[in-house]
């Protein structure tokens, strides 16, 4: 699959839920509304366009949510998807906020999935229940301890967020050294409505980047995962640290990915609110053929970039729905 400018379409993140059991303040409302279930697609209907972008070229899929290990009997899809892993499909890859590990962490390595991502913002007990509204730090600790004993790689995720945690990523980059981790910050995206002013906790991460040079030695490195994060080799510990710059450093020229919602929505882009309608053929009997010829129609419209802007005179965000929504 190839696109209006020539890049290759190589990665899928499928949203298998809009729900998640926490409600961190950058992400969402603390009184959501989620999708009636006849709305999202089943885990075999996810399954089956899933399968038709492994067809057309889709050589890894990221399985993400909302939060997507509570929804019922994923782990079905997680099989499913593992057993084309060398027939087409390279990499099988989810992102989760580590509270139900404890009881998956074996089954995904089982299913083939080889590292993860997890969200983790803070290491202190206080400030991870105010980020998270609902979340226990002890319970997501267990569960990513349980993920490395289960012999999966992890890369911890940390929104970087202005008068928040901002004074502690010398601190979660000492932990992640330690237990084998890879870190990396995300600057905070304006996406969906969420009882608060985004704008004041926007931090760039160029910042970020120039206080953590003054007590750890960061080196160019050339590793990728295939996503836009931009890695450093932390010399002192000898694990990586990457930067995802949505806001300071547009990383659209080599986007190579597009992302399927649980309701059968694919956007071709994070930034852009054009998408493609795909729970309707699915629901009306289209055959492979039609799916496929669908899937490279909506390629074709894949924009150059994103639109994402802090509007501090305006305190409302670039794009309308949740990032629970899209997929993390």
């Amino acid at each position: 699959m190839i696109d209006p400018f020539g890049r290759t379409i190589s990665y899928l993140r499928v949203s298998v839920t809009d729900r998640c059991d926490l409600r961190c303040v950058y992400c969402m409302s603390e009184d959501m509304t989620f999708l009636p279930k006849a709305d999202v697609l089943t885990l075999e209907e996810l399954d089956r366009l899933c399968a038709a972008f492994i067809r057309l070229g889709t050589t890894k899929i990221r399985i993400t949510g909302g939060e997507p290990l509570v929804r019922r009997g994923v782990m079905a899809l997680f099989d499913s998807l593992g057993a084309r892993l060398g027939a087409g499909l390279a990499e099988l890859t989810v992102t989760t906020n580590g509270s139900q590990l404890t009881k998956y962490a074996t089954g995904l390595r089982a299913a083939g999935v080889k590292r993860l991502n997890v969200s983790l913002d803070t290491l202190s007990p206080e400030k991870f229940t105010a980020i998270t509204r609902w979340g226990k730090l002890d319970k997501t600790l267990e569960g990513i301890f349980a993920a490395k004993a289960a012999g999966l790689a992890i890369k911890i995720n940390a929104v970087a967020m202005k008068d928040v945690n901002e004074d502690e990523f010398d601190s979660m980059l000492a932990w992640c050294g330690a237990h084998g981790f890879d870190l990396c910050l995300i600057e905070t995206m304006p996406m969906g409505d969420i009882d608060g002013d985004r704008t004041e906790q926007y931090l760039p991460l160029s910042v970020v980047r120039a206080r953590l040079r003054k007590t750890w030695t960061l080196e160019d490195t050339d590793y990728q995962t295939g996503g836009p994060a931009r890695y450093f080799t932390v010399a002192e510990t000898g694990r990586r640290v990457g930067f995802i710059t949505p806001m300071t450093h547009n990383f659209c020229e080599s986007c190579n990915r597009v992302r399927l919602t649980c309701t059968g929505t694919l956007y071709m882009c994070l930034g852009q609110d054009d998408a493609a309608d795909f729970r309707r053929p699915l629901r009306a009997g289209a055959s492979d053929d039609e799916l496929d010829a669908a899937i490279i129609a909506a390629i074709a419209r894949k924009p150059k970039g994103h639109d994402f802007v802090i509007d501090r005179r305006e305190n409302k965000p670039s794009v309308a729905r949740h990032m629970s929504l899209t997929g993390g």
